[in-house]
């Protein structure tokens, strides 16, 4: 987002579209998530229309004008799509690139071909945090389960003890990395500087992922003993294709958005003069668009040219890669609309008297918040983007590091016990064929080890930094 179109926002938030008090607005946002809870879950309702329906729900609540609540919603739906839908298409490009040229593949076999007896499951979770880097969480499942599924077929593993690590590694890039929606969503309103939310989600991540994935394995593994479901086990197809991308390019590609960004933040550390002419180029191609445009732009020729891809084959890929974000993107503006009605009806002001009450630290009530949404919708990206907005007021006064660190609480807590509301809980239920009991105790208690790890190692940088 600008810095005008922030100065705008800002404007508009500070005169807000109803006179209601804090118990009537308190009133209005639970009724407000209510409705999208019930939408969502209930009634099957999908989630954009949930969150228009809950964002209109809302203003109605607080006594605002339909036509300010309007207002609020289309404004923050256009500035949010503004802000991240670019570099959700963009991400979507380069991940259908990786997968669609064999780099993925490649990828995948060059550290299997490496590892084995212990070493699988570091093996597993260094594939999946790669690959996890540019693809969605859901494409990243379908192209990794049937990996983990044939890794422990093949070498008489146990299905958890390699797939655990697996998604532990998708789901950590999923909630505290970005270029994934959430994780942008929430940079983006909580004016957070990319760069350093990067490196500083990169250090939390790391000995989260060790912990909810190749340790937390072991245990996960002693509670479900089961293998890998014949009927899942997928019989590799041979390809049209006539060669593969090298590992290096491939790795090398996928981690050129992720080094640009982190250049851009250290110069700005360490230069902190916008006049400079390093700091001026650093901004330029560390920002998020060019970061990831220079990667799809390369990944053309080290994924898709490498791997033979005509100029019509590259085009198609393209297309083909953006047509399943559209619910996404519709999900993630909406989410960004909801979130502008939040903020236009005073909500923030609301949370700032709460947290000065209370005395609860913005961190930790960012993540009891997401944790909440979580719980209720079972969607991480609306955790997210909900719990973004409602504590948005309290990132105006922080520091650029600890609005970061605010960033991740946020994300933190919208990974929070996956359950029976949501669509990855299944997903995971259904490749590795478990029950439900067999997938709380091991997807779900997952997700929460990760979530409380990262909070964990969150605070602890807050008191350092």
């Amino acid at each position: 987002m600008t810095s005008l179109s922030v100065e705008m926002l800002a404007a508009d938030a500070a005169e807000p579209i109803t006179s209601a008090g804090n118990a009537q607005l308190g009133i209005a946002v639970l009724a407000g998530i209510a409705v999208i809870v019930l939408l969502i879950t209930k009634f099957k309702v999908h989630a954009f229309l949930a969150l228009t329906i809950g964002s209109l729900a809302l203003g109605s609540f607080a006594g605002a004008a339909p036509a300010k609540t309007i207002t609020s919603f289309t404004t923050g739906l256009g500035s949010t799509v503004a802000g991240v839908g670019v570099l959700i298409a963009l991400g979507a490009i380069l991940g259908k690139l990786l997968a669609d040229s064999g780099g993925a593949d490649q990828i995948v076999d060059t550290i299997l071909a490496r590892a084995g007896g212990r070493t699988m499951p570091w093996a597993m979770v260094l594939i999946a945090s790669i690959i996890g880097l540019p693809l969605f969480f859901e494409v990243g499942i379908v192209l990794l389960i049937p990996v983990v599924l044939l890794v422990a077929k093949r070498g008489n593993y146990s299905l958890m003890r390699i797939g655990i690590p697996a998604l532990a590694g998708l789901s950590v890039m999923h909630g505290l990395i970005p270029p994934h929606p959430g994780p942008l969503v929430a940079i983006d309103a909580l004016d957070a500087n990319l760069g350093v939310t990067l490196a500083l989600g990169v250090l939390v991540a790391i000995p989260t992922v060790i912990i909810a994935g190749p340790v937390f394995s072991r245990y996960a593994a002693r509670w479900v003993d089961i293998e890998a479901p014949e009927k899942m086990i997928p019989q590799r197809p041979s390809e049209d294709l006539d060669r593969r991308p090298g590992f290096g390019a491939t790795l090398a590609t996928i981690l050129l958005p992720v080094v640009l960004m982190l250049v851009k933040a250290l110069v700005d550390i360490v230069v902190d003069d916008p006049e400079q002419g390093v700091q001026r180029v650093t901004d330029v191609i560390g920002s998020p668009l060019i970061a990831l445009l220079a990667a799809v732009v390369v990944g053309m020729f080290t994924l898709g040219r490498a791997a033979g891809f005509s100029k019509d084959r590259l085009s198609v890929t393209v297309e083909k890669s953006l047509a399943p974000i559209a619910g996404v993107l519709l999900i993630v503006g909406a989410g960004g609309g909801f979130k502008q009605t939040l903020i236009d009806a005073g909500v923030g002001r609301m949370i700032l008297d709460f947290s000065e009450d209370w005395s609860i630290p913005a961190l930790l009530l960012g993540w009891l918040i997401a944790v909440a949404i979580r719980l209720a919708t079972g969607s991480a990206t609306v955790a997210t983007i909900s719990a973004a907005g409602l504590v948005a007021p309290l990132a105006a006064d922080m520091s650029t590091t600890h609005a970061a660190l605010l960033v991740l609480a946020v994300g933190a807590g919208s990974l929070f016990f996956s359950h029976v509301n949501d669509a990855g809980f299944w997903l995971v239920k259904e490749y590795f064929g478990m029950s439900v009991g067999q997938t709380v105790k091991t997807w779900s208690v997952m997700e929460t080890i990760i979530s409380v790890v990262s909070l964990v190692f969150v605070l602890l940088l807050s008191l350092i930094l």
